[in-house]
């Protein structure tokens, strides 16, 4: 039980602080009060009430939160200042020394009990864990910041980001449904409950476009990039106006103007929280390159492609950066680049591996499996089939499952393999699905764009 449901310690603290200043218990109460009513307070007799307290921390000289917890008000706005520097850091790219500061900054909220900072550290720490492709923490830092703003009533759009960390967790490790699942079921609860937060709707219709791409919902991914894209902040450079924001809750705070400093604080961390967005924009660029390139629109799809490529590589994301490299590398073959595709595909396949990041290594076999096909190397398109088709087993990713299981047949029959390219066939009819379908169940409520 904290101070503040603890009528006997707000009691005793008002007490004390009267006697400091020596002040009486009428001098205390009036105009709004009777000395009774303060005798009793201190006596811990009755529960004071929001105004009652702050009328008593106005007469006293002290802020509302050091008379209703006994923590200084400076205290919590010194972690918030720390907790924007530190989202400052994550969203410039540097995730190590992201990690360090988030690292303190949890022990300090745990040592004091702010749960809000506590849960700001843990998602800060997830959010590196992603960027790093540490997926399993970076999961278990998601969960627990979960539980922490679910134990303090924290209303669904302020759990959101964690929630979606989570999902892209499990999405990364190729667990698809279970990410799409977690997705759909929290954008169908905002929208059916009215509660339309354009960030959180952001984060989450954008995170969503991976794993419908990845299950073979494109209609589905595509209007949740739509949706994303509609719902995207714009402002001109948040990076320059967070760091203003900062700089003005410094001197705030040096001031000892506390709820301004922290009013500037929270105007910085919404800022760079946009900044991270950038990653999940940067995925709707991702999905546009994707339809081109579907359509035959090579050069355009490209161009999109690139384009996430830079925002991705300046948030050095760099299993992010991995996978649209895959894809860009399919565009490149297609366009007759096929050294250039296959140079690019070499130099990502370190950064992905079957727990992090497994369907894009798939997808960078199969491809480098055509391209040897291409240049008459039979043995290590076999190889790299045979590999890809091991990730996809794993993912359960049916619908490149058959297609791989098509050319990995026809690579064997024309090595003159019957056999063998018969239980390649085989295998691949059993995953066979119809273009576009899943098994996913209806689409979630729509947001009122």
């Amino acid at each position: 039980m904290s101070d503040r449901d603890d009528p006997g310690t707000i009691g005793r603290r008002v007490q004390q602080l009267r006697a400091d200043r020596g002040l009486t218990q009428r001098q205390l109460a009036e105009p709004a009060y009777t000395p009774a009513y303060i005798s009793t307070l201190e006596a811990g007799r009755v529960r004071a009430s929001d105004d009652a307290l702050r009328h008593i921390a106005e007469r006293l000289g002290v802020a509302f939160e050091e008379l209703a917890t006994g923590r200084p008000a400076h205290l919590v706005t010194d972690l918030r200042l720390r907790l924007t520097e530190a989202q400052r850091v994550l969203a410039t790219g540097d995730a190590e020394a992201a990690v360090a500061q988030y690292t303190v900054l949890l022990a300090e909220a745990d040592a004091h009990g702010f749960a809000e900072e506590r849960a700001a550290a843990l998602l800060g720490l997830g959010e590196c864990g992603i960027d790093a492709g540490e997926l399993t923490a970076a999961r278990r830092h998601f969960e627990h910041a979960e539980q922490v703003l679910a134990d303090a009533d924290a209303p669904l759009p302020a759990r959101v980001p964690a929630l979606r960390g989570r999902a892209v967790s499990h999405y990364l490790a190729g667990e698809l449904r279970y990410a799409v699942y977690l997705l759909e079921t929290t954008l169908d609860e905002l929208n059916r409950g009215g509660l339309h937060d354009p960030d959180a709707l952001l984060l989450l219709y954008a995170s969503v476009i991976g794993p419908y791409m990845d299950m073979g919902a494109h209609a589905r991914a595509a209007q949740a990039a739509e949706y994303a894209l509609a719902l995207a902040p714009q402002a001109g450079d948040p990076a320059l106006v967070a760091r203003m924001h900062r700089s003005v809750a410094r001197t705030l705070l040096a001031e000892g103007r506390i709820a301004e400093a922290d009013a500037s604080l929270a105007k910085a961390a919404e800022l760079y929280r946009h900044l991270q967005i950038r990653t999940e924009l940067a995925n709707c660029h991702w999905m546009r390159g994707y339809v081109y390139a579907q359509n035959g629109d090579l050069e355009r799809a490209e161009a999109e492609l690139r384009e996430a490529q830079t925002m991705l590589t300046a948030r050095r994301a760099a299993l992010y950066t991995s996978q649209v490299a895959v894809e860009l590398a399919d565009v490149l073959h297609r366009r007759g680049k096929s050294q250039e595709a296959a140079g690019l595909l070499h130099e990502v396949l370190s950064d992905l591996s079957p727990e992090r990041g497994a369907l894009h290594s798939a997808a960078a076999h199969r491809l480098l499996g055509i391209i040897a096909e291409d240049a008459r190397d039979t043995e290590a398109a076999e190889e790299h089939y045979v590999r890809a088709l091991s990730l996809l087993e794993r993912a359960g990713a049916a619908g490149d499952l058959a297609d791989l299981c098509r050319l990995l047949g026809d690579l064997l029959r024309r090595g003159g393999r019957v056999e063998a390219a018969l239980d390649a066939y085989r295998t691949g009819l059993g995953h066979r699905t119809a273009p576009g379908t899943t098994t996913l169940g209806p689409a979630p409520a729509q947001p009122p764009l």
